[in-house]
């Protein structure tokens, strides 16, 4: 695991990305314009690049399984759903290594 990369700071970088990200896509389902398996792609490629960045263990439970799952079908949107969840358990669990790393 790299600490330096799941500081908060530079977790919350990567967050600001998916919300701005986020937006956009919820937005592009909604008009179903076909936009969203092009926004779905970038904000896939954001998650592999902070797991890449943090390490593995930021990955929640089943997190390659899920990751595999939303880019079979990225325009799909349950696959935004579960890309959205797959974010907030990874910041979750960037914070409790945060704790983890701090108290040794």
């Amino acid at each position: 695991m790299n600490v330096g990369a799941i500081e908060k700071e530079k977790i919350d970088a990567w967050f600001a990305e998916w919300i701005e990200l986020e937006g956009k896509i919820h937005a592009a389902h909604d008009a179903r314009n076909g936009e969203a398996k092009g926004l779905m792609e970038k904000a896939i490629s954001l998650f592999e690049h902070l797991v890449q960045e943090a390490g593995d263990e930021v990955l929640p439970i089943n997190g390659v399984e899920r990751l595999t799952f939303i880019k079979a079908k990225p325009g799909q949107y349950a696959c935004y759903r579960q890309l959205d969840e797959l974010f907030k358990e990874t910041k979750k669990r960037a914070a409790r290594l945060r704790l983890q790393a701090a108290k040794k």
